[in-house]
């Protein structure tokens, strides 16, 4: 009889905890995610990691919302302003990159301080992660980024390497550029980044010509590293205007199918990549987890990157990158 009793009891309690559960998926965890602009064609893959991962979150009766920079001409305040709209809507989770810590810490800040927790994905790095008491961080880790590049450009015996950056004061970029010099460096090179206007940003004409004025100017430069994939297509446009079309080295950070193509064609000589595809996707089926089910991996941070797609990997990149993953 005791015996009986005590599995009622059990079984009482389990069918206590399950109505608690099925309770909170009722009212539906809120996912807020910061994150880059539409047409950006970078976060235009993280966007469909995003989209991708919110099947999931439907599926456990939750949302996500997000909630998108317009330009990036002030990408510090204006992504500390939308972290702020944010926990106006009251979210249970906000997953956000940390661009500008000096602009954005404040509100991320805010956010946990508010019992909001947040999860850093993109840009922010492991150790900012633990400063501000975030979950995690997904994503890459800039600088080491930018090292593997510098050192790959030092082994081909260059010398001479300038790192287009079209958003100065942006702390990822910053450390891209900052890795490829002392990557380069320790192999006898040097590497000098070229700073543009932020409203340049998205402007290929402007790039381009901004990057085929330095090439003219400088004989000596042996290389252009270009931030992101749709400046490296403006660096290959300056490159061919300035009559340098196979004497001028180009590389890039991040890559789109131009990009790989060129690689393709030995036009350009890598792509680092960082699988943004997954950053969106792990952002927030990591947060779903957390929320909903007090899930959390154990390891931190999550490294989607840095990875080196050249000429030994690009026909299975290619095959990735035609389905909008890579």
């Amino acid at each position: 009889m005791r015996t009986i009793t005590k599995i009622l009891r059990i079984a009482a309690t389990a069918a206590l905890l399950a109505a608690s559960a099925a309770g909170a998926m009722a009212d539906g965890a809120k996912i807020a995610v910061i994150g880059g602009k539409a047409d950006d064609p970078f976060f235009a893959k993280i966007k469909k990691g995003i989209d991708d991962a919110t099947l999931v979150v439907q599926a456990h009766n939750s949302s996500v919302n997000y909630l998108m920079l317009q330009t990036y001409d002030n990408i510090g305040g204006d992504a500390a302003n939308l972290i702020r709209t944010a926990i106006s809507q009251h979210p249970t989770i906000i997953a956000a990159p940390d661009w500008v810590a000096d602009a954005q810490d404040e509100a991320l800040k805010a956010a946990i301080a508010a019992g909001i927790p947040v999860m850093l994905y993109n840009s922010g790095g492991a150790d900012k992660a633990k400063e501000l008491g975030a979950i995690n961080y997904i994503g890459n880790e800039e600088y080491p980024a930018g090292l593997a590049g510098g050192e790959y450009l030092g082994k081909l015996g260059l010398k001479n390497v300038i790192c287009v950056n079209t958003v100065p004061g942006a702390e990822n970029l910053e450390a891209r550029c900052k890795g490829i010099a002392d990557g380069i460096v320790k192999l006898g090179g040097k590497s000098t980044q070229l700073p543009l206007p932020a409203t340049s940003f998205g402007n290929p004409t402007a790039v381009a010509e901004a990057i085929k004025a330095t090439l003219l100017k400088d004989k000596t430069i042996e290389a252009v590293v270009a931030i992101g994939a749709q400046d490296a297509d403006s660096a290959a446009m300056a490159i061919e205007q300035a009559g340098l079309t196979g004497k001028m080295k180009l590389a890039s950070f991040d890559m789109n199918e131009a990009n790989l193509e060129r690689i393709k064609a030995g036009t350009q000589l890598f792509a680092i990549d960082q699988q943004p595809w997954l950053q969106g996707f792990l952002a927030v089926t990591l947060a779903d987890a957390y929320v909903n089910y007090g899930l959390k991996v154990a390891t931190a941070p999550i490294l989607t990157g840095p990875g080196i797609v050249d000429s030994t990997n690009i026909d299975a990149t290619l095959a990735g990158a035609k389905l909008g993953y890579r």
